[in-house]
């Protein structure tokens, strides 16, 4: 799989002018619907670790999610990143995209979505949304009191659309033995999982001053190895306005 996106990913990135390699990078948000008890999601999860660790697409700073959905848990393995608000986010996806939910769906910059072990596809949206504008935001330095969170997003910018304002709190890596189910047997690996994701304003705010926020860490994770995911979106999860992130330490 890696050699097969390496492959693809040269060839579009080729075609790009040495010129825009050095240009500002465009955040571009990727995101993963999947589940370990997903047989098909495997290749999928390594297709969106290449896609972290490669950036290779010219101009763009691609930012990835990788979310767990619940619906594969009561058939045979309970994944235990999974969660409804997931699950909700996806359906959400279903109805803007006029699609079914199924995994592994990516979806890019919340305008395209396709099976999510497609590294063309993939290098193709990112490639396309990298050159689309987005009003820029801050995220400040968070702050850490025991497994609460704080941070606050802003804007220089003026004229600003109408959106919300979401926060997620990443774990960077995280790998599990899967024991039964689809997978039983197999060590998945992961990469930028999103362990909670949550409304905390509107872009409108933003025209008011800097949005503070707070999460809560679950349980069981490295805190100080978190990272933060902010961005805007229309209701409907249409196209993404806005993106930032930052680690938590």
């Amino acid at each position: 799989m890696i050699r097969q996106f390496l492959s693809v990913a040269m060839v579009l990135v080729l075609s790009h002018s040495l010129g825009h390699a050095q240009a500002a990078k465009t955040p571009v948000l990727v995101e993963l619907f999947t589940s370990e008890g997903c047989s098909s999601c495997p290749p999928a999860d390594r297709l969106l670790a290449s896609l972290s660790a490669l950036q290779p697409v010219a101009g763009a700073q691609i930012i990835v999610l990788e979310e767990h959905v619940d619906y594969w848990d009561a058939q045979g393995w309970h994944d235990r990143f999974s969660s409804p608000i997931f699950t909700t986010r996806q359906n959400v996806y279903a109805r803007h995209f006029s699609s079914d939910s199924y995994t592994p769906q990516m979806v890019v910059e919340g305008e395209a979505q396709f099976v999510g072990n497609d590294p063309s596809k993939a290098v193709a949206a990112i490639t396309r949304a990298t050159g689309k504008p987005k009003f820029a935001i801050t995220l400040n330095q968070p702050a850490i009191d025991g497994k609460r969170i704080s941070a606050s997003v802003s804007t220089a910018a003026t004229s600003l659309p109408k959106g919300d304002l979401y926060a997620a709190l990443v774990e960077p890596a995280a790998s599990t033995l899967v024991r039964s189910g689809e997978n039983g047997g197999k060590r998945l690996d992961h990469v930028s999982i999103a362990r909670k994701l949550e409304r905390v304003g509107t872009v409108k705010d933003l025209g008011k001053g800097p949005v503070a926020f707070h999460l809560t860490a679950p349980d069981g994770v490295d805190i100080a190895a978190l990272h933060l995911v902010v961005f805007a979106q229309p209701d409907g999860q249409g196209v993404v306005q806005a993106i930032a992130d930052a680690p938590v330490h």
